[in-house]
């Protein structure tokens, strides 16, 4: 398995376990610990030893900590979050940013973060880049290991670099369906030596044979991964749309003896500038499925087939998470914008 090296010091592997799914309010299921934690030493075991939470995924870096706290021995790396409200940017100082890091750091059971990613939600408000270097102090006294962004359009992420804070990585939304980072930030990572952290690979589990021939589902979705990325096929044409690529995703994963989320990921790795992808998990044999990505290579061909049906696709407007953003897009609906308050 090639690890994908962030900075000379800190690596990751193709897949990372994400955890937004785990949040409390994400959805009605209740998390089963032992089958979870089974799931997490499965890909442990196979060289995926990375888990993605944050600050505002509730209850989420507590049950990574208990993870961490039940195995010791185990070498377990996590990346956070740093996303302060959206209401309170403009009261954003030094003092806030280190409560909310070392509240992170009590909660995982650590001494020092892997990884954090800085959001700011709104870019009119100033601040971003003086916060972002209150970060990088913490870096410096050695809370923080690394520094990131998630959730970044390309000029602010561009502005930050140009402000010298060391950035090693952005996480973004990024799937066969949703392309926006391939436009501007993906070049832009490229030539300043960051790489991608994809989540969304799988569109929320819609690109899955599941969903192959299947009608369009009507009424409440399970989750809010569903509704969100319900709103993404609206963007990239429609449910017809969505059964185009499954269907050519289904061709070419039948040739290779595996499953369409397979090839959704493998295609994500092999996109420039991609350092992993992020997978949500909760139990052994999703983590099952996912390993066999690791041994999948996609040729030429299949590339060349899946693109000449992707370039035919619209996709959602502007930048990378810039339909989120605005607070009149369908997009913000189900985002939460104040969970730091709340999540204390």
């Amino acid at each position: 398995m090639m690890r994908r090296f962030l900075a000379p010091d800190y690596s990751v592997p193709p897949v990372i376990a994400g955890a937004w799914q785990l949040s409390e309010g994400h959805s009605s299921r209740t998390v089963d610990r032992a089958s979870l934690f089974a799931a997490w030493d499965l890909l442990a075991a196979n060289g995926c030893d990375t888990l993605d939470c944050a600050d505002i995924y509730t209850g989420v870096e507590t049950l990574i900590g208990e993870y961490r706290a039940a195995r010791p021995h185990q070498r377990v790396q996590v990346h956070t979050k740093f996303v302060p409200d959206r209401d309170a940017l403009a009261q954003v100082d030094r003092g806030y940013v280190t409560r909310i890091i070392d509240r992170s750091l009590e909660r995982l059971r650590t001494d020092a973060l892997d990884l954090v990613q800085f959001h700011w939600w709104r870019y009119e408000v100033p601040g971003m880049i003086e916060v972002a270097g209150f970060l990088d102090d913490l870096r410096r006294a050695g809370k923080i290991r690394h520094l990131a962004l998630t959730n970044t359009n390309t000029s602010q992420t561009h502005a930050l670099l140009d402000a010298g804070i060391p950035l090693v990585a952005t996480q973004v939304q990024y799937s066969v369906l949703d392309r926006r980072p391939a436009a501007q930030l993906a070049p832009l990572a490229q030539r300043r030596g960051m790489h991608l952290l994809c989540y969304g690979s799988l569109a929320g589990g819609f690109l899955d044979h599941a969903w192959r021939g299947a009608n369009d589902p009507q009424g409440t979705l399970e989750n809010r991964s569903l509704t969100k990325y319900r709103l993404v096929i609206d963007d990239c044409g429609g449910w017809n749309a969505l059964q185009r690529v499954l269907n050519t995703l289904g061709d070419i994963a039948e040739r290779h003896g595996v499953g369409i989320a397979n090839v959704a990921q493998r295609w994500m790795l092999d996109q420039p500038g991609t350092g992993a992808v992020i997978v949500g998990f909760r139990g052994e044999a999703s983590a099952r499925r996912t390993l066999q990505t690791l041994a999948l290579t996609l040729t030429p061909d299949d590339h060349a087939h899946l693109a000449s049906v992707l370039d035919e696709l619209p996709m959602p407007a502007g930048d990378v998470y810039d339909a989120e953003r605005d607070p009149q897009s369908a997009h913000a609906g189900i985002i939460k914008y104040n969970l730091n308050a709340t999540n204390a």
